[in-house]
């Protein structure tokens, strides 16, 4: 199995925890969304990835893309531990937060975007940077509020879900744009919990073997 992977890489950072969460080793290859204009953008990358975007994940000859495809194609396959829940209602309820932060929070704020608003509408450092908050904030709100239940560990029940595998990379994310997140605490007592398990360690930024 391969992930074609970058390091900073929300969208990969998903997948790269459910790997470990499953124990399911994988090669990593990485695809530098900056250098030479951008890795994703070559011919090469192209034929494995129309979108133009990472992860994507190569298992024997089946290659798929979207990280929260990924992520249901991985539990499908390999069900044991499992990233989803029996019960339905809980299943809904995991999904639709998952997609609350990889359909509304991520894509207003990944490369692409924010290369847009410089590139094309010549936003400042600082004005992207506001653009960024906002919009982080605002999801954050909305994702506290989905989390009344949680016992602080994890998102939904007593271990963790797909909705634990998107909540910490994008915390991290926003801890990395200086955002603070003490306001939400359910989310920050997710991420401090997530963040002593092995599994989430090794999925981090810094633990990739294209960090710099």
């Amino acid at each position: 199995m391969k992930l074609y992977s970058y390091f900073r890489s929300s969208a990969a950072y998903r997948v790269r925890i459910a790997l470990n969460l499953k124990g399911l080793p994988a090669e990593i290859v990485p695809v530098h969304l900056v250098k030479n204009g951008g890795e994703q953008h070559s011919a090469e990358y192209r034929q494995l990835n129309a979108s133009e975007l990472v992860p994507t994940l190569i298992d024997d000859t089946f290659a798929l893309s979207q990280s929260l495809s990924i992520l249901e194609y991985l539990d499908e396959k390999y069900p044991e531990p499992a990233l989803l829940p029996k019960q339905i209602q809980q299943r809904a309820l995991i999904r639709a937060f998952s997609q609350n932060i990889a359909c509304d929070i991520h894509p207003l704020n990944n490369l692409r975007v924010l290369q847009y608003l410089q590139n094309v509408f010549a936003l400042s450092e600082g004005e992207k940077s506001t653009w960024y908050k906002h919009w982080i904030e605002l999801g954050m709100r909305s994702l506290e509020a989905q989390l009344t239940e949680s016992n602080g560990q994890f998102c939904f029940g007593e271990q963790a879900t797909f909705a634990d595998c998107c909540l910490i990379p994008q915390v991290y994310n926003a801890k990395r744009f200086n955002i603070d997140v003490s306001a939400f605490p359910k989310i920050e007592s997710i991420y401090q919990h997530c963040m002593t398990l092995d599994a989430f360690q090794q999925a981090a930024p810094e633990a990739q073997i294209d960090a710099s």
